[in-house]
């Protein structure tokens, strides 16, 4: 009988896994290439027929659609948070955005469009593919660092396709027009004109595109915005704070102890699961 019981017990612990595949890809006409990305399927995708609300959860510089599999313990953290109730079960898809080129926007010289690969091509490709509830309510974005940085950028400029928007440690961007030049010419960048910087700086900072909001979008995306006390970005996501409270934006603003870490990430993972997962179920 003890037997038995133990050979349920781990079928039980079985069935309640979910699944993570970190080396799938689609073609891209956009980028001209072949695009890698790591999805997380719910413990039950498997065995059921229905469809599930999806989070896009982007990684920081460095990394690829494995940083949030190896680094961030998405299958593990995931998994504990839907057996305890505190998230629904989602598919979470991770794109790399390391190859080619680093990062989640168009160039300054639109010669390399990521942001329209992400819009136009694979956000398609994974809702076509996967059971997917194709509703803004049922779709959430999330990032770390540079990932943080496209997390805010795309929900304000995609207002219409997400419920809620968790950057952490996000990279906001420049927080000015000298500075939007400064970084292009610290990164290499140089086949640009100089009538191309203020569109992308306003494009593709955080600041400007806060100020220039208009007053019907201010309440389309429920924001959860997260930064440790010892990060080097601390600086801009108070900005970014502080920017929101005079537009009177509504969001949640959390800072805990904590640096640019993976640490600090695999703790605020959960709470970002708990709080797109009220979207989800219409609070």
């Amino acid at each position: 009988m003890l037997l038995i019981a133990a050979c349920l017990l781990s079928l039980t612990a079985i069935a309640q896994t979910g699944k993570v595949y970190d080396d799938l890809s689609l073609p891209s006409k956009i980028l001209n290439g072949e695009r890698k990305f790591a999805i997380y399927l719910p413990p039950d995708y498997e065995t059921s027929s229905r469809k599930y609300p999806i989070l896009y959860l982007l990684h920081g510089g460095g990394d690829d659609q494995t940083g949030w599999v190896q680094f961030g313990e998405v299958l593990h953290i995931v998994d504990k948070a839907i057996r305890e109730g505190k998230a629904t079960p989602m598919i979470i898809v991770m794109p790399d955005a390391n190859t080619g080129q680093r990062g989640y926007y168009n160039s300054v010289d639109g010669k390399w469009r990521y942001e329209d690969f992400f819009f136009e091509e694979f956000m398609p490709f994974v809702e076509k593919q996967y059971r997917i509830k194709g509703e803004k309510r049922f779709r959430a974005i999330a990032g770390l660092s540079m990932g943080g940085g496209g997390s805010f950028v795309y929900a304000l400029h995609r207002p219409d396709l997400f419920s809620s928007a968790c950057p952490l440690s996000a990279y906001i961007g420049a927080f000015t027009l000298a500075e939007t030049k400064q970084s292009l010419e610290r990164w290499g960048v140089k086949d640009y004109k100089e009538s191309d910087i203020e569109p992308y700086y306003k494009k593709y900072s955080v600041l400007p595109l806060i100020e220039n909001i208009k007053d019907e979008n201010k309440k389309a995306v429920r924001w959860y915005i997260d930064c440790g006390d010892d990060d080097f970005l601390y600086e801009g996501n108070s900005l970014v704070h502080i920017a929101m409270k005079k537009k009177e934006i509504p969001h949640e603003f959390r800072i805990r102890n904590g640096a640019h870490t993976w640490t600090y990430w695999r703790e605020s993972l959960p709470e970002v699961l708990h709080f797109v997962s009220e979207a989800f179920h219409q609070y």
